[in-house]
Order: structure tokens, then C-alpha cells, then sequence
């Protein structure tokens, strides 16, 4: 398995908060809803641009 990168993150109680409720709904860590959360913004990224090339040609 690829060795992780550590990156501090800042966030405001508030949506801390969120994210807590929401990782233990999916019963993960704080830290594992934060990364699935990204992966998936990244995916749906990646997606729509492959949708915007295919649009165009």
C-alpha cells in the first residue's frame, strides 16, 4: 500500500461537527470520511471532464 501524505487541515467547529455525525452514521473515523469524501469529489471531477472532451469532440 502507498505510504499516505499528511496534510494539516483547519476546519470550523461547525463543520467539524458535521462530519463527525456523518462519519459515524457511515461508521468511519473523522479522518476516513474526510478522505472518502475527497476521493469521491475527485472521481465526480475527473468525470465531468471526460464528460466536457467527449461533449466537445
Amino acid at each position: 500500500m502507498a505510504e499516505k501524505k499528511q496534510v494539516p487541515l483547519r476546519l470550523s467547529e461547525k463543520l467539524y461537527a458535521e462530519i463527525a455525525a456523518w462519519a459515524e452514521d457511515d461508521f468511519r473515523s473523522v479522518n476516513g470520511q474526510i478522505e472518502y469524501l475527497l476521493t469521491e469529489c475527485v472521481k465526480k471531477r475527473k468525470n465531468n471532464k471526460e464528460e466536457a472532451h467527449s461533449d466537445q469532440g
